[in-house]
């Protein structure tokens, strides 16, 4: 039977910590999964020049700070995503720089050394990175292929870009990183911050966005879900131009097209949470023609009335879409991610009643059956979020390796079993049987905040 483990990330020697520590993201290592990293909006606890990385080398039941990453600021870095070469344990990050706000693609070759991460590319204008790598026969030997997407708003028009290097592991920098402009589209005013990306071993890779057409009042965005797709590991000529539209002919496959949503930084539409900006694909490793993706939208035309994540599946490649799971009122965050065996995942966040759940569910027939587990739940208005935003973060990630799902979640910290149904582990000082968190002396009392949470579901 499957089995359900969520722990608490923060470390013991952090049990003192209040910040809202959100917008989380995970790697494992294919090659050895008892090696992961996490991230999020966590700042040097010593205020260096360097921002940490949560690592753990046991599978996820302990982790540790590593403060490796360029330019810690007031929240870390100002965005960051990671993801382990196939072979070599090499680690990839996509940073904002926490002290100049410039895109960065750092590497690793250990990052469980001390060694800061090296810098491969650094450009100014840019948004939400977003890492997959892989490994493949390259120049002559095997090499890392890596991709990061990212929103490039320094540009007019369609904004949504990806950086591809088909032998990223040792060269020197840009070690091969290129950018390509993904959305040409004649009606596009600008691209929405994710832009996520599914990489399918035989070399098919699927890259989706968001493309805004029209705004309106009240920060009322109409856009296209638009995916792309490379059948050549995205190195060859033309890059991610193997995908037409049906309609038009255009770029890029729109999987639906007039949706609607309010879009505005600064401004919380969801509880204390803002929308606007979420997205998330998957590739069956069995099978490349079958792609999946969830993004969400508000409901009502101009006078939107409730958020709603939806999810959708092509069989052939991304030229036609199907609805799959029912609609997901008041959910965002979605991540997907399919196994060895065909199984598919989705994790998602979803506001009911003014409290936050986070849950996984699993197929194997496209939703018409499902196991369904609640990870965490909790009150959406403890914390209060103050003047930080995100609150719970944009996005949060889940990946595979093998028949394993692993995932990285973040949620209200209360030490309360009853916020946890399938289970927690803390290794921050916590007394389950007053609800209370307590400081590295074990006796100071601290408020509830914002933690990141590991989950594994073991096949």
């Amino acid at each position: 039977m499957p089995t359900i483990k969520v722990v608490n990330i923060t470390p013991k020697a952090l049990s003192g910590d209040t910040n809202l520590d959100s917008e989380p993201n995970l790697a494992v290592d294919p090659e050895n999964p008892l090696e992961m990293v996490a991230t999020a909006f966590t700042p040097d606890p010593m205020n260096g020049p360097l921002a940490p990385v949560y690592v753990s080398t046991d599978g996820g039941d302990t982790w540790v700070l590593n403060s490796v990453v360029p330019g810690n600021g007031a929240l870390g870095t100002g965005d960051i995503s990671v993801g382990f070469g196939g072979a070599g344990g090499r680690l990839y990050t996509g940073i904002l720089n926490g002290q100049s706000g410039d895109l960065q693609i750092l590497r690793a070759p250990d990052i469980t050394a001390s060694t800061p991460m090296a810098v491969l590319v650094d450009r100014s204008g840019e948004d939400q990175p977003w890492v997959v790598a892989t490994t493949v026969a390259a120049n002559g030997g095997s090499g890392d292929r890596v991709y990061i997407g990212s929103n490039d708003v320094a540009q007019p028009g369609g904004t949504a870009t990806v950086d591809v290097s088909n032998d990223a592991g040792t060269g020197p920098a840009p070690a091969g990183f290129a950018p390509v402009k993904l959305d040409r589209h004649t009606g596009t005013l600008f691209d929405g911050p994710p832009v996520r990306i599914a990489a399918h071993p035989d070399g098919t890779i699927y890259v989706a966005f968001l493309s805004v057409t029209a705004t309106g009042a009240g920060a009322l965005i109409t856009f296209d879900v638009v995916m792309t797709r490379d059948d050549k590991g995205g190195v060859g000529p033309n890059p991610f131009e193997d995908l037409l539209d049906s309609a038009v002919g255009d770029v890029g496959q729109r999987v639906v097209t007039g949706r609607k949503a309010r879009f505005n930084p600064h401004q919380r539409s969801l509880g204390q949470e803002r929308t606007g900006a979420d997205l998330a694909v998957a590739v069956d490793p069995t099978d490349s023609n079958s792609v999946w993706i969830a993004y969400c939208d508000n409901l009502g035309g101009t006078a939107p009335t409730d958020y709603v994540l939806h999810s959708r599946h092509s069989a052939d490649r991304g030229q036609t879409w199907a609805a799959a799971r029912p609609d997901v009122v008041n959910g965002k965050n979605p991540s997907l991610a399919v196994n060895s065996d065909g199984l598919v995942g989705l994790v998602y966040q979803q506001l009911v009643h003014n409290q936050w759940s986070t849950v996984l569910e699993l197929t194997a027939d496209g939703f018409g059956t499902t196991e369904s587990h609640v990870l965490h739940q909790a009150p959406g208005d403890v914390p209060p979020a103050g003047t930080q935003l995100p609150y719970l973060g944009d996005y949060l990630r889940m990946v595979t390796v093998g028949k394993d799902f692993y995932g990285v979640f973040a949620g209200n910290n209360t030490p309360d079993r009853a916020n946890f149904p399938v289970g927690v582990t803390y290794q921050r000082n916590a007394n389950f049987t007053t609800h209370q968190l307590l400081s590295s002396d074990g006796v100071t009392r601290v408020p509830p905040s914002i933690d990141p949470f590991f989950f594994h579901r073991a096949a």
